[in-house]
């Protein structure tokens, strides 16, 4: 009997415990910012993901990696209280062609596996089409006949 009382005041300690701590809720869904159809020269390739804690303990953003150097990630240095939002800048250098990059981003949250949460980002970067100088003389002496 003591055997069965311990093995249940175990599992709802268990139960409770993982209820608690530190929580991680990403405002974009999927965890996913997608840049769209973008220009190196009209975009600086910054974005933000937005999360809030809804646990209730301090959470912490222990380290933001990307999978290249093309993708730039920041991390809030201070804990975020419970209740409160923070953000995790990303950079990405614009060179033309699609965006497909992963970040990781390491915590102390419980609610995700092994504290350890994927964001992503995607769009497509193109090259403005600036006419060249002389083919618009030429449509302009064209078009004057």
């Amino acid at each position: 009997m003591k055997r069965i009382l311990l093995a249940v005041v175990l599992l709802l300690t268990g139960i409770v415990s993982a209820q608690t701590g530190p929580k991680i809720v990403f405002k974009d869904k999927d965890n996913t910012v997608d840049y769209g159809t973008v220009s190196k020269d009209t975009d600086s390739g910054e974005r933000v993901f937005e999360f809030t804690n809804t646990g209730d303990q301090p959470l912490i953003i222990k380290n933001v990696q990307s999978t290249c150097g093309c993708t730039v990630p920041s991390k809030p240095e201070q804990p975020i209280m419970p209740g409160k939002t923070g953000e995790i800048k990303v950079k990405y250098n614009m060179n033309p062609g699609p965006i497909r990059k992963t970040i990781t981003v390491e915590t102390n949250a419980v609610n995700v596996e092994g504290g350890m949460v994927a964001l992503k980002i995607k769009g497509e970067v193109i090259v403005k089409n600036e006419p060249n100088p002389l083919e618009k003389k030429t449509n302009l002496l064209m078009n004057k006949s």
